[in-house]
């Protein structure tokens, strides 16, 4: 008689269990540290501690308030590329059935030697998003520098650590500290944007250069893939990805729960106000997002792949 896999419990057999269970017991661990958190602010030593250090390090004195329009718009592109960029990053990853390929036309300004490589058509789009956004990135390094807003992202004091600490407790304990963003980022929130606009993104940049066409090859750059071999890139660059992925659930998700309209004129309408322009406009660019996601398919790139290169199917 034909051997029979032995079948699966109904439950742990469903395809909603694993996610559930992960689920519950992240509900769990959340609970765990609420209930540490709260004890350890019923304590006279974290008390005295949160007392000393509410949560916000001091900023130079010349350091500006809010931000320029024009940041809030980069900072608008720069949530529209990551949106397209995960998208189509998660397509070359996970994609099996290309559904069309693209080579650059060997004329022009740039050339190489010998043929082009063909690529498929999302890893093209996927490419192209990076361009755009790495220039947008620097178009806001520069006026980040000019404007000073830098001294609100980067940490000019040690003081900063104990704050950091002391926001986190606060935010576990479900009390959490007062916020306001248009002078002054929280501890925990700078030390954050520090990491995502000055180690995150720049390691995003790196490991997805290794991997493209632009990085030479072993034939022409022997000792730099030796030094960078393409391994490391490939470890990297989807953590580096996840990251950017969790950081702007978390994100989005305190925006809304820490004084919506408020945060939401910060960072779209470039004022400190209460009324309803920056959530207008946040609906309005994430109706843009969405039209864009539903436009990243092969139907509508094609035509706009042909006018860089030679879009085929196979």
């Amino acid at each position: 008689m034909p051997k029979t896999s032995p079948a699966k419990p109904a439950l742990t057999g469903s395809p909603w269990f694993r996610p559930a269970a992960v689920g519950a017991g992240a509900v769990v661990v959340l609970a765990i540290v609420v209930l540490i958190a709260k004890w350890l602010r019923s304590t006279e030593a974290v008390t005295d501690f949160i007392a000393a250090y509410p949560g916000h390090a001091p900023l130079p004195g010349w350091a500006p308030e809010g931000l320029q329009a024009a940041l809030n718009v980069l900072h608008y592109l720069n949530l529209m590329f990551l949106t397209l960029i995960i998208r189509s990053g998660l397509q070359v990853r996970f994609g099996t059935r290309p559904e069309g390929f693209w080579k650059r036309n060997n004329k022009g300004l740039i050339k190489t030697k010998g043929q082009p490589k063909k690529i498929t058509l999302n890893l093209w789009l996927h490419l192209s998003l990076d361009v755009l956004w790495v220039a947008n990135g620097l178009v806001f390094f520069v006026l980040m520098l000019a404007s000073g807003h830098w001294a609100r992202l980067v940490p000019t004091t040690w003081s900063i650590f104990p704050n950091a600490v002391s926001t986190a407790l606060q935010y576990a304990s479900l009390d959490w500290p007062l916020e306001n963003g248009w002078v002054n980022y929280n501890a925990l929130q700078q030390l954050t944007y520090f990491v995502v606009v000055f180690i995150a993104a720049p390691l995003a940049i790196i490991t997805g250069l290794r991997m493209s066409n632009a990085w030479p090859t072993n034939q022409k750059a022997p000792r730099l893939n030796r030094a960078y071999p393409m391994e490391w890139a490939r470890a990297l660059h989807f953590p580096v990805m996840a990251f950017f992925v969790l950081f702007v659930i978390v994100h989005v998700f305190l925006v809304f729960t820490t004084g919506a309209l408020r945060n939401l004129n910060h960072m779209f309408a470039a004022h400190d106000g209460e009324d309803w322009l920056g959530f207008i406009l946040f609906a309005v660019g994430l109706l843009v997002i969405v039209g864009l996601w539903f436009l990243a398919r092969p139907l509508f790139l094609r035509p706009v792949a042909s006018l860089m290169g030679t879009v085929t199917r196979n």
